[in-house]
């Protein structure tokens, strides 16, 4: 979906967004999606276990930043609906939240404009993260998020699927620049320090046919994209790490996450 113009997808590519959906045991995937994340599974037993802590930490950090008082989010590849969706978890502590939900995965799109529908604190933009402005300025986000005030920006396991061709520096460094102070920047990312390079090697292999590449990145470069924000104690560590509310077991490939908020000074 590009606009108001419908494009057919193409189910025999297999999709980053669905792929994921189907290791969160999820149903909204095709052949091609469950056949790649199996392969991945193949190569990576822990798979499951890894994104599902991804999507434990989102849930904690969105239920962190509404209870510093956030009530705007901005969820950049948010992927297939899943419960508890973002504005779900921000609305039990703040039942005023607004949430954009962006993606450009047209299956995403369908099911998040179903979503979205009826609700005025919600919006979905087709829209692809590699053209931060395009988001920025779209009357979809100008029409529920005030930008010149506090807002959340969402990057939850996207950044890793923006090769460096696509500047992912200057993705993040645009949002940065919108953030009003007192906003949060939100990242997990897959990080290649210490991980066994052949089963990093084989996944790439995987992601080179779907929708996206996997881009793992060291955590220096990771860290460098809250260049200029005070990141949230305990910092940037392992999803599992941030503010758990229980015990979980590290995986081996690592997603490392944090949150970083815009002085107000």
């Amino acid at each position: 979906m590009s606009g108001n113009r419908w494009v057919m997808p193409d189910f025999t590519v297999p999709s980053t967004a669905r792929m994921y959906d189907y290791f969160l045991g999820g149903k909204d995937h095709f052949p091609a999606d469950r056949e790649a994340a199996e392969r991945v599974i193949t190569a990576y037993p822990r798979t499951r276990m890894l994104a599902r802590s991804n999507r434990r930490f989102l849930t904690r950090a969105v239920r962190y930043l509404a209870e510093h008082g956030i009530t705007q989010y901005v969820d950049l590849g948010c992927g297939m609906p899943t419960s508890p969706a973002v504005h779900e978890i921000a609305r039990q502590v703040r039942p005023d939240a607004r949430v954009v939900y962006v993606d450009a995965d047209p299956v995403v799109t369908t099911h998040c404009r179903a979503v979205c529908n009826g609700d005025d604190g919600l919006a979905f933009i087709d829209g692809d993260v590699r053209a931060p402005q395009d988001i920025l300025s779209h009357w979809q986000l100008e029409k529920t998020i005030d930008l010149a005030a506090p807002v959340a920006f969402l990057c939850a396991a996207v950044l890793h699927f923006v090769p460096d061709e696509d500047r992912p520096r200057d993705i993040v460094a645009a949002l940065r620049w919108r953030m009003a102070p007192g906003s949060y920047l939100v990242i997990s990312h897959a990080v290649a320090d210490d991980a066994n390079k052949d089963v990093l090697s084989a996944i790439a292999d995987v992601y080179q046919g779907a929708t996206a590449p996997a881009v793992p990145r060291t955590a220096e470069d990771i860290g460098e994209f809250f260049t200029g924000l005070d990141l949230v104690e305990p910092g940037l560590v392992n999803v599992s790490k941030w503010r758990p509310d229980k015990r979980e077991k590290a995986t081996g490939i690592r997603f490392l996450a944090g949150a970083g908020t815009k002085p107000r000074d």
